[in-house]
């Protein structure tokens, strides 16, 4: 840590240097819109890197405030020497070699000045200071990172510089349908698209990502329990030639990114029909388990053996992977049941039923506190330091129906039609976040944003609950009551970081939130 916390000091008043008089001038050969990542934190200066004959030169000017170490300019040798704790770099001006402790490192272009500004190359200051470098050339990005982790990044639950918890920022990555990513069945081009994604959540002040790793009871990740994800190849079961999965979390630690692995714990397809799916898929290998309902296939939640068959399916990516969460979605029971349209489980009611619950919606509810509880549990057990949250439908209950629901006139509630009982999860502390779809603004009057999120609030106080909630991002630009600007979203921000109970908030989704106006808006909101 204190190796850390000096060689960012020597980086920091490196970049921080004024421009020093009697220094010539090199003009870049072109414009640049390269932009450069610090531990999280987008960094500028008064001078734009650029590239010369393949070597992408960097300002040493970028942030703004010094560190107090013992900086000489020699004039006569055109030297600068900057001293803290005992190391010494010296950069010579027009050289091709810099020194660390006297160590020399080689350069592959001369240090130099553009308009009385010192800039190096991107190389030196990977190899000199120690720091992790990546360029994508796609996003056009420079991300650096300390060896032993971010510093400055607004890392979720941690302490800042004030002693502020900095709130979690959550961006839901879809994967299915090739909803945010990926667009391409090229491994390459997948690997520069979700690198570029993460560059611009990160810029836009995204500190979390919720991708979705199982979207159809299929993985982006080599599983021996379900096959691969059509939105790979194109092909469902078809190896993509890589882990997604892995190299995602690589990609989302290196920024300093928490990865939350979500799942879809009951969908087995978009689709009624088995014809596309690979031969190990739920729907083919256990067609018993399988209900289709309004032209989609789900997996039983009443059937015992298919509810552990999603935990194993969870846990086979806890044990292998260095996740930093699992996140449910709300797909347990589905939407859109009614007297006229069934969701055919009568026979499972009949056969499953060993605790008589008097009725189905009671059973049902049991059926997913039982999977809620039994795979916290197991996660728990492996991994005790992987956060496991879920998130249902915004408005448990309204008030009208029972008296510990909500002041709200919601025609679904989670309680009654997905058959999730949050607030039971909650009180019982099976989970360690919550995150709520609050999808509405503050001028919708049957289910008002502040007061769903009060009454969340409400419910997670005095337990070890954290509470995050999920924003619809989606809904700018509609035209939907409230939605017709995005700073309903930093209307929501504003409310919920003063809320002594919300630890942050989820947008939905990634596509969403870098549309250029909501993009703009939080990332101006962040900033200040």
């Amino acid at each position: 840590m204190k190796w850390r916390q000096g060689i960012m000091v020597f980086l920091a008043v490196l970049l921080l240097l004024p421009a020093w008089s009697g220094l010539g001038t090199t003009k870049a050969n072109a414009a640049s819109v390269i932009q450069i990542i610090l531990d999280g934190q987008r960094i500028q200066g008064d001078a734009d890197p650029y590239i010369v004959s393949n070597t992408t030169l960097v300002p040493m000017r970028l942030v703004s405030t010094s560190l107090g170490a013992q900086i000489e300019w020699s004039q006569s040798d055109k030297v600068v020497k900057i001293n803290q704790g005992g190391t010494l770099l010296s950069i010579p001006l027009g050289s091709k070699t810099a020194y660390v402790n006297g160590n020399a490192v080689e350069l592959e272009a001369s240090v130099t000045s553009l308009n009385g500004r010192i800039m190096v190359p991107l190389r030196f200051v990977g190899q000199g200071l120690g720091l992790n470098v990546n360029w994508s050339q796609a996003a056009q990005t420079i991300t650096l990172t300390t060896p032993d982790g971010p510093i400055g990044v607004p890392t979720p639950g941690v302490p800042d510089n004030q002693g502020n918890l900095t709130a979690l920022r959550g961006a839901w990555v879809a994967t299915v349908s090739s909803l945010d990513w990926p667009s391409s069945k090229d491994a390459t081009k997948q690997k520069a698209q979700f690198a570029s994604m993460l560059d611009q959540l990160q810029e836009t002040g995204i500190n979390a990502v919720f991708v979705q790793v199982r979207p159809s009871a299929d993985a982006l990740y080599p599983s021996a329990l379900v096959p691969w994800s059509n939105v790979l190849t194109g092909t469902q079961g078809k190896n993509p030639g890589y882990d997604p999965l892995a190299f995602m979390i690589e990609e989302s630690h290196k920024r300093g990114m928490e990865f939350h692995a979500w799942f879809n714990p009951f969908r087995a397809s978009t689709g009624s029909s088995t014809a596309g799916l690979a031969s190990n898929h739920v729907a083919k290998a256990h067609p018993d388990w399988i209900v289709n309902f309004d032209s989609k296939l789900y997996i039983n939640p009443g059937i015992p053996d298919a509810r552990q068959s999603v935990i194993d399916e969870v846990m086979e990516v806890v044990n292998k992977y260095d996740i930093d969460g699992v996140h449910l979605d709300d797909y347990f029971y589905p939407y859109g049941e009614s007297s006229s349209k069934k969701f055919n489980d009568d026979n499972t009611y009949k056969q499953y039923n060993t605790a008589a619950f008097s009725n189905k919606g009671d059973w049902r509810r049991g059926n997913i506190n039982d999977f809620v509880q039994k795979l916290g549990q197991n996660i728990h057990a492996a991994k005790p330091a992987v956060s496991y949250g879920v998130s249902p439908f915004g408005v448990w209950r309204n008030a009208s129906t029972d008296s510990l629901g909500s002041n709200t006139r919601a025609g679904v509630t989670a309680y009654d039609t997905t058959y999730a009982d949050a607030r039971t999860w909650i009180k019982k502390e099976w989970v360690d976040y919550i995150v709520p779809q609050v999808y509405w603004s503050n001028a919708n009057t049957a289910a008002n944003y502040k007061t769903v999120v009060d009454w969340w609030a409400d419910v997670v106080a005095g337990t070890d609950v954290k509470l995050y909630i999920g924003e619809a991002a989606y809904k700018v630009g509609t035209s939907e009551a409230g939605w017709s600007s995005a700073s309903e979203l930093t209307d929501h921000l504003a409310y919920t970081l003063g809320h002594q109970n919300v630890d942050g908030n989820i947008f939905f989704r990634a596509q969403h939130i870098l549309s250029g106006k909501v993009q703009t808006t939080l990332e101006q909101y962040w900033a200040n």
